[in-house]
């Protein structure tokens, strides 16, 4: 379980995230929805530690991220933005976060299989197109089998097979009873995926709902989205 308490972050005067309270639930895809620059990005990288929050605090089962001892048994996630060494292979990148970890080798081999890179493993990630390297970052978060996942726009420049490959893998997942957050501004494809949402604007939570509790009658996910922010 994922708790958020109070959580700011500001940078001079812009504030990216104002005092954002929530819990993310075990059992269900949270979709994190809102439109770019709504603090998003910002709230992932406070959660995982690479941000120091301003104010409020962020903790996973009880403790702070950087408390746990491996932290890839733990928590898996896909920033946006490359994650792997341009230089090395796609097994290089995944051999160095399993030994960090105390993985076992043997599991690099198996992600690599589910996300489709097998073929091209021992190739260098510079040589990768955007829809791999999104694939790498996938596997390099299921690398640990964590119970908890996080995805930020994971499926910027995967094809039509492997965006619904995705969603099927968010839904098992959560279904085996893992938390699952995935953050996007593609309100189509939060629609086909999340079971709740939460929907942020100007680093602000404006909803904390079940998907089709926050629809309603509005028709559509865009339609209540606009509404709710009109």
């Amino acid at each position: 379980m994922l708790e958020l308490r109070e959580l700011s972050k500001r940078y001079r005067r812009t504030t990216a995230v104002d005092a954002l309270t929530c819990t993310i639930r075990p059992g269900q895809v949270t979709g994190f929805l809102g439109p770019n620059g709504a603090g998003k990005s910002t709230t992932l990288r406070l959660i995982l530690g690479l941000d120091r929050p301003t104010a409020g605090a962020v903790t996973i089962d009880g403790h702070r991220y950087a408390d746990l001892r491996h932290p890839l048994r733990h928590v898996g996630a896909l920033l946006d933005g490359p994650a792997a060494h341009r230089g090395r292979s796609g097994y290089a990148h995944l051999l160095w976060l399993a030994q960090s970890n105390r993985i076992p080798a043997a599991r690099i081999d198996e992600v690599l299989t589910l996300v489709g890179l097998d073929d091209v493993a021992r190739r260098r990630t510079g040589t990768y197109s955007l829809g791999m390297s999104r694939r790498l970052g996938i596997a390099a978060a299921l690398l640990g089998d964590p119970p908890i996942l996080l995805f930020d726009e994971p499926t910027n420049g995967l094809d039509p097979e492997a965006i619904r490959w995705f969603r099927t893998m968010a839904r098992n997942a959560a279904a085996e009873g893992r938390t699952v957050l995935v953050s996007s501004h593609l309100m189509s494809e939060m629609a086909l995926t999340a079971d709740h949402l939460l929907v942020l604007a100007r680093g602000r939570l404006l909803a904390d709902s079940s998907l089709d509790d926050f629809v309603g009658d509005a028709g559509s996910l865009e339609d209540a989205f606009l509404r709710l922010v009109s």
